[in-house]
């Protein structure tokens, strides 16, 4: 997986820009990072996109379903990133895997590897 270290941002997010690495397209991208990422790493992004979050639904929710520009996919990609790590910083006390379960690299995603902005139907065409 290439890591980005850069990112369009539309104007008034340029503070999320430092956390590009976190603007991943897919689940399975999103996944691998929060598992490979330090506690610290997963307290200091929370604490910075956290504030932003209602602020970036309602930047990406001017545009239709599956038509989010590429000024936005950052953005939208670092809520997702959000929602991925959320559960680890307010449940598990900040563990980067999910305690008490099965080996999280058994699991596989059947839609992981899409695009998740995209908005693909789950069964239907591809």
């Amino acid at each position: 997986m290439t890591m980005q270290t850069d990112m369009v941002v539309p104007a008034g997010f340029e503070d999320l820009a430092r956390f590009a690495r976190w603007a991943l397209p897919t689940a399975d991208q999103r996944t691998k990072v929060r598992r490979e990422a330090s506690s610290a790493d997963l307290r200091e992004f929370y604490d910075a996109v956290l504030p932003r979050v209602e602020a970036i639904l309602d930047e990406c929710d001017r545009f239709a379903l599956g038509e989010l520009p590429e000024s936005h996919q950052g953005i939208f990609n670092i809520a997702l990133s959000m929602a991925e790590i959320a559960p680890h910083v307010e449940f598990y006390r900040g563990a980067t895997g999910v305690p008490y379960a099965f080996a999280e690299d058994r699991f596989v995603a059947v839609h992981g590897a899409d695009e998740t902005w995209r908005a693909l139907p789950p069964n239907g065409p591809r």
